[in-house]
This record gives C-alpha cells, sequence and structure tokens, in this order.
C-alpha cells in the first residue's frame, strides 16, 4: 500500500461517525493493508465471541413461536420450518382474521339479520389465505423453495391445509358465540371446505389467486341465490350442505390423485 489511514480518520471510523461511502471505503483499504489492520485495536476473546453468536444466528436460528408450537404436536423439523416460513401464517393475516370474524360476530349479536355475515366470511378466508401462501409475488422464501423435490403442487398443498386448518379452527371458536341454535352456527363449515378444495383444483389450471378470486366470486354468487328466494339463509339450508360436502369429497379425492401422480413423477 503506498498510502495508509491518519490516525484522525481512524478514530472517527472506530467512533462510528463516519458517512457511510467513506466507511466502507475504509473497510476496503483494511482487507488489503495489513499494517491498518493491525492498527486497529480488538479484544480477541469478544471478537471470537462475536463470531460464534454470529454462526450460532445464521446456521441454526432460533425456531419461533408457531415452529415450537408445530413440533411439539409432532410435526417433523423441516416441516414446521416451512410451514411457519408461509407467508399468510404471519401475524398480521391471522391478527386480519381475528379482527373479521370478531367483526362479524359483534355484527350478529348486534342484530339477528346480520348472522348470514359470519356466514359468508368464514368460508372467504382460508381462499383469501390460500391466494397468499404460495407464488413468486408473495412468498419471500419462493426462489429457494422451487429448488426443492417439494417445490409446485406439494408445497402449495402442504400450505393451503396449513392456512385452512387455521382459519377453520379460528371460526371454530368464534361459532359459540354466534346469537344461533348449533347447527345453524357451524353451517360454514361445509362450504368452506367445498370452496377451499376448488381453489386447489383450479389451481392446476390458473393461477392460484385468480383461482381463490373465481371460488371466493362463485361463494357469493351462490349466497345471492337467497335474494331471489326470500332468505340470506337459502344457501345454508340442508340440501345445500349435502351439496357442499359432496362437492367437497370429490375435489378432495382429484386432489389426492393429482398430488400422488407429482410425486411419483418427481421421483
Amino acid at each position: 500500500m503506498s498510502w495508509h489511514i491518519p490516525d484522525e480518520l481512524r478514530e472517527r471510523y472506530l467512533a462510528g461517525t463516519l458517512e457511510s461511502a467513506l466507511a466502507m471505503s475504509v473497510d476496503a483499504h483494511f482487507e488489503g493493508c495489513a499494517d491498518c489492520r493491525a492498527a486497529v485495536p480488538y479484544e480477541e476473546n469478544w471478537l471470537e465471541a462475536s463470531w460464534q453468536r454470529l454462526e450460532a444466528r445464521l446456521i441454526m436460528p432460533r425456531p419461533g413461536l408457531g415452529e415450537r408450537f408445530l413440533r411439539h404436536g409432532g410435526v417433523p423439523g423441516h416441516l414446521a420450518r416451512l410451514l411457519s416460513a408461509t407467508p399468510t401464517m404471519s401475524r398480521s393475516w391471522l391478527v386480519a382474521v381475528v379482527v373479521a370474524l370478531a367483526f362479524a360476530v359483534l355484527a350478529a349479536r348486534q342484530r339477528a339479520d346480520l348472522l348470514p355475515a359470519f356466514l359468508i366470511v368464514a368460508p372467504v378466508l382460508p381462499l383469501a389465505g390460500i391466494a397468499l401462501a404460495y407464488g413468486p409475488r408473495v412468498d419471500p422464501a419462493y426462489e429457494l423453495t422451487a429448488a426443492t423435490p417439494l417445490a409446485g403442487p406439494r408445497l402449495l398443498l402442504t400450505r393451503a391445509t396449513a392456512v385452512l386448518a387455521v382459519a377453520v379452527a379460528a371460526a371454530a371458536l368464534a361459532s359459540p358465540l354466534l346469537p344461533a341454535p348449533p347447527g345453524l352456527s357451524v353451517a360454514w363449515l361445509l362450504p368452506s371446505l367445498a370452496a377451499a378444495s376448488g381453489c386447489l383444483a383450479l389451481s392446476h389450471r390458473l393461477p392460484v389467486p385468480i383461482a381463490a378470486l373465481a371460488m371466493g366470486g362463485l361463494w357469493l354468487a351462490v349466497v345471492g341465490t337467497g335474494r331471489f328466494t326470500g332468505s340470506w339463509l337459502a344457501a345454508f339450508v340442508p340440501a345445500a350442505q349435502i351439496v357442499y360436502g359432496g362437492a367437497a369429497l370429490l375435489l378432495m379425492f382429484r386432489l389426492y390423485k393429482v398430488s400422488a401422480q407429482y410425486k411419483v413423477s418427481a421421483q
């Protein structure tokens, strides 16, 4: 090196008062100048401890609350980490689900004729979660997971199942708070399963967000037929529940076959 960092500049660097561009220049100089590096005081034990903390954070990051919960529930470690990284498993999405359900429950308790608001909203929540569960535009880890054997339909089905389970569990906890008989309080369950299964089935032909929008629109159209029959609850009568249940079973069977075929082709 034909020059060395002046004492005043080095002191400012150590104090952290240099501008970003100048600090980066000093860093670059340290890489190629052993004399200037030797002039920088440091504690060997502190440096070693710092590297150990950094390695522990990068190589073995501390599992989050959701990941630890899944592991305690018997979910394998690699799958628990994959599910905890699902965008719609984030805290903000869970809060949004709780707020939407709470608003629907409060509305139904204030006015009995607003009970359908809860029954309509509950099946839409899993669709919104599935739409944001997988894809290059919504998943920050998409490029990493796309290169793994679990990528594609298997990953989408895995994450969609987790999203559906969380949304259904939240709606189930809110159902007893509704001013309605037990049978009517859970009338959202089969429509929710049918809509989510339809969304996943369509995702083999359409982008996931488009499939979710299509099923959400179909569900709202079905509910809207109550306007012509004179009751918003027409979409939740026993005959309609049988249709939802049958559709859910057929679509799940179809998804199972597609998943099995994809697994065989991947091997």
